[in-house]
């Protein structure tokens, strides 16, 4: 199987609500998210992505317009954690993304994923799809997910 992968990282804050030590307290992360693709390779002659499974420009393109730019710099807060959501509200044009998960590294690579995997989902007709994400949350610490 032939893949190709794309790093691309933005900035967030989260908390986890019913933590134990410190990750119940408001903070961030510089989060790195990897976004491996298989499928086949194009080939059409004259083609600017001709030889590939798909740019990585456009994943990069891809990525940004429905993940990546929403993430980035929001606070990503479970949509239960009201104390916190009546908080950000308060906040003039605050940049909050409300998620149906608590936002633990695990949880926000499965929305990722889920996200992507539409996004990708035989773009070109050649089967391209999604087949794994991983997610840091820090240099030693992250999550993945693959389509398997």
């Amino acid at each position: 199987m032939l893949t190709i992968t794309r790093k691309l990282e933005f900035d967030a804050g989260h908390r986890i609500p019913d933590h134990k030590s410190q990750c119940r307290n408001l903070h961030g992360h510089r989060y790195t998210l990897e976004i491996t693709l298989t499928g086949s390779v194009i080939d059409v002659e004259g083609s600017s992505d001709n030889g590939m499974i798909m740019d990585f420009s456009d994943v990069k393109a891809l990525a940004k317009q429905h993940l990546v730019d929403v993430w980035d710099h929001a606070f990503l807060v479970y949509r239960e954690d009201m104390p916190v959501r009546a908080f950000l509200e308060g906040l003039p044009d605050h940049k909050t993304v409300i998620i149906d998960r608590i936002p633990t590294v695990e949880n926000l690579a499965q929305t990722a994923f889920d996200i992507l995997k539409a996004v990708f989902h035989d773009r070109y007709g050649t089967g391209l799809k999604l087949h794994k994400l991983v997610l840091h949350e820090t240099p030693n610490c992250w999550a993945e997910i693959s389509a398997d």
